[in-house]
């Protein structure tokens, strides 16, 4: 089984929005995490889909899931207190659902403009090497930022990449790694970082440079460009 685990729980304070969390905002009458669970939604090897969302929207992702007929959606989950929480609560439901043999691929609910490609590179990825992890090339100089104020190491562009999602795993070892962390009080960033920090080797796989995720309204702005350029390559056959 082949299963995404997409988190929603973001309350969307950078994009200076007071009526909706981001994940809520509407383009073309869709809220952006519709865009993002279709893409999983409609990829042939994905098997069943878990939404963790802040518990008052719970019914209105429910009426949404209805709505856009997202019929491989199984559960509507509330998150937790922290980001950690909320991913084990997915999974957990993930493993509950679908047993933990499955593929897990962990995405953001507000990173919409993932593509089919994508999705199929981390199955196979995890098939045949135990992880993924969606990677994009840095295309512009990256520094690491000194104490002092001053600039420290400057990275080769050409060994770096963005970590984006999905990041992708055998859902029965990422269970295990966030029962070591939850022991251990430790807390980590992503999936990838705390995979890494318990000794398994992550294996990336490219994924597209507009898989963007949408944390500000320059994201926003970006979103409808690309979806806009989408529908008129459609209809006008360019």
């Amino acid at each position: 089984m082949n299963i995404a685990v997409i988190f929603a729980g973001g309350t969307g304070q950078r994009m200076n929005t007071k009526t909706k969390p981001k994940q809520f905002l509407e383009l073309h009458g869709k809220p952006i995490l519709v865009y993002t669970i279709e893409e999983f939604n409609s990829h042939p090897e994905i098997d069943g889909i878990v939404l963790v969302i802040l518990k008052p929207w719970i019914d209105y992702c429910n009426e949404l899931v209805k709505k856009f007929s997202l019929t491989k959606v199984k559960a509507v989950i509330a998150g937790g207190e922290t980001a950690m929480d909320s991913q084990r609560n997915g999974l957990r439901k993930a493993e509950e659902l679908f047993g933990s043999d499955s593929i897990v691929l962990v995405h953001d609910g507000v990173r919409p403009l993932v593509d089919q490609n994508t999705i199929s590179k981390n199955i196979e990825s995890v098939k045949s090497r135990g992880t993924a992890i969606t990677t994009t090339p840095a295309i512009e100089t990256i520094t690491i930022r000194a104490e002092s104020g001053e600039v420290g190491q400057i990275i080769e562009r050409s060994r770096a990449e963005l970590a984006r999602a999905p990041q992708s795993f055998y859902l029965k070892d990422l269970l295990d790694v966030h029962r070591k962390a939850e022991e251990e009080g430790l807390s980590f960033i992503d999936s990838a970082s705390m995979m890494q920090h318990y000794g398994y080797k992550l294996y990336t796989v490219e994924g597209t440079p507009e898989n963007i995720k949408i944390t500000t309204p320059t994201d926003f702005y970006l979103f409808r460009a690309f979806i806009d350029s989408k529908e008129n390559s459609e209809i006008f056959g360019v």
